[in-house]
C-alpha cells in the first residue's frame, strides 16, 4: 500500500480577519452614535432686544441734592395776654387770615370797670391838684404881707409836688387799664393759616396758659430746611461768593420728582454738624398754589453754576461692576462692548459722563441684565410704536 504525503494545514485568508475588524468597527461605532448622538449644530445667538440712546455734549447745571422738609417762613402761637372768660371766636378752622384780623374775644368788663375806676382817680386828683394850685397862689400872695409863715408856703408847694405826682401815676394807671382792656380784643399778629382751635368759647383762659388759643403758619411765602453732606461746603461756598444774586433752589416730589416749587437760598448755616457730617441750609419759596405744606418731605436740588460742554447720557446708562463704574457701548456692527467710565455728577435723570465717552456714541439705556461682551444687539419697539402695531 502506497503512502500518500500529508497536506499542510489550512490557514485563514488575512483578509478575513481586515473584513471582521472593520465590521465590528463599525457596529461598535454604530452603537457609539445610538446611545451619544451627535450635538446639534449650534445656531447663532439671535440678538438682544434693548433700549439705546446717544451721549451727547451740552451744557448741564451743576447741582446738589439734599433731603428736606417743609417749614412755615413764621409761626406764632396766639394765647390770651390776660385772665378772662373766652366769650367768643371770629375765625374758622383752616382759614386763611391777615395780620391784624379780629380772632377772638375775652370778657372785657372788668377790664372796662378798672379803666374806668382809673379815670374816676384821675379826676378827682386832678380837683384837688387844681385846689392846691389856687391855695399856693394865694400863701404866696399873703407871704408877702406876712400874714403866713415861710414854713406854711413851703409845705403847700410840696402838697402840689404831690398831687402832680399822684397824677402822673393815675395817667400810668389809665394806660395799663386800657392795654389790659385792649388785650380782650385777640387779632392775628401775622397773616397765614389758622389750624385747629385749640380753646371754645365759654371757658376761662390764663395769660399763663401753655397751649394757647391757636396756631398760625405763615405758609405763602414758605420755606424747606435740607441738609448737603460736608463735602459740598466748598462747591456751595464759592458758588455763593461768586454769585452777583441768590442761588436757586427747586424741591422736589420725592415719589414723582415733580418740580413742585422753585425758590431762592436764604440761609447757608453758620456751622457744619460734626455729630452728622452735614450742613443745613435754608430756601424760600413763593407757595400761592400750596403744593408745599408745613411737615412735608422734599428734595431740594441746589443750583450752584453751569457746566459747559460736558458729555451727558441718561442716568440709566451707568451701571456698577466689581471694577468701578461702567457702561455697554454699541458698536458699528450692532455689538456691545464694556466700557469703564467716570461720573462727574448724576441725579435721576442725567448723568454727567467726565471719561469714558465720546459724543455721538450709542450707550445701552434698558435691556443691560441680559448683555455679555461682544452681544449683538437689536433696538426695541418704542411704547408708541408697540400699541400702533397692536391696533
Amino acid at each position: 500500500m502506497d503512502a500518500s504525503p500529508l497536506s499542510p494545514p489550512t490557514r485563514a485568508h488575512p483578509l478575513r480577519w481586515v473584513f471582521a475588524l472593520l465590521i465590528l468597527l463599525a457596529l461598535a461605532w454604530g452603537g457609539y452614535r445610538w446611545f451619544f448622538p451627535p450635538p446639534p449644530p449650534q445656531r447663532a445667538a439671535p440678538p438682544v432686544p434693548v433700549r439705546t440712546a446717544r451721549v451727547e455734549q451740552r451744557a448741564v447745571p451743576v447741582t446738589r441734592t439734599g433731603v428736606g422738609n417743609v417749614l412755615p417762613v413764621m409761626s406764632v402761637t396766639v394765647r390770651a395776654r390776660v385772665d378772662g372768660q373766652l366769650d367768643s371766636v371770629a375765625f374758622k378752622e383752616g382759614q386763611d387770615v391777615k395780620a391784624g384780623q379780629l380772632l377772638a374775644r375775652i370778657d372785657p368788663r372788668t377790664f372796662q370797670a378798672q379803666l374806668d375806676q382809673s379815670l374816676a382817680q384821675r379826676a378827682k386828683d386832678a380837683a384837688t391838684l387844681d385846689n392846691a394850685r389856687a391855695d399856693l397862689a394865694r400863701y404866696e400872695q399873703l407871704i408877702q404881707e406876712d400874714a403866713i409863715t415861710r414854713q406854711t408856703l413851703d409845705t403847700q408847694r410840696s402838697l402840689v409836688g404831690q398831687l402832680q405826682a399822684a397824677l402822673q401815676n393815675d395817667d400810668a394807671q389809665i394806660a395799663f387799664a386800657r392795654v389790659n382792656l385792649s388785650y380782650t380784643t385777640i387779632t392775628a399778629p401775622i397773616g397765614g393759616r389758622v389750624g385747629a382751635r385749640l380753646v371754645d368759647p365759654g371757658n376761662i383762659v390764663h395769660a399763663a396758659d401753655p397751649g394757647g388759643l391757636l396756631v398760625i403758619n405763615q405758609i405763602d411765602p414758605i420755606a424747606v430746611q435740607f441738609t448737603l453732606p460736608e463735602s459740598a461746603f466748598q462747591a456751595v461756598n464759592a458758588a455763593l461768593r461768586g454769585s452777583a444774586g441768590a442761588l436757586a433752589v427747586d424741591a422736589l416730589d420725592r415719589d414723582t420728582r415733580e418740580v413742585l416749587a422753585t425758590g431762592q437760598l436764604v440761609l447757608l448755616n453758620n456751622q457744619i454738624d460734626a455729630s452728622t457730617g452735614t450742613i443745613a441750609l435754608k430756601a424760600q419759596f413763593a407757595n400761592s398754589r400750596h403744593k408745599l405744606w408745613p411737615g412735608q418731605s422734599v428734595d431740594a436740588r441746589l443750583t450752584l453754576g453751569q457746566r459747559a460742554q460736558a458729555l451727558t447720557a441718561p442716568s440709566a446708562v451707568v451701571q456698577r461692576g466689581q471694577d468701578g463704574l461702567f457702561a455697554y457701548v454699541v458698536d458699528a456692527e450692532g455689538a456691545v462692548r464694556v466700557q469703564p467710565i467716570t461720573v462727574a455728577d448724576a441725579d435721576d435723570r442725567l448723568a454727567v459722563i467726565s471719561q469714558g465717552l465720546q459724543a455721538g456714541e450709542r450707550v445701552v439705556v434698558d435691556g443691560q441684565y441680559r448683555l455679555t461682551p461682544g452681544a449683538r444687539v437689536v433696538e426695541m419697539p418704542s411704547a408708541a410704536s408697540a400699541q400702533g402695531a397692536a391696533r
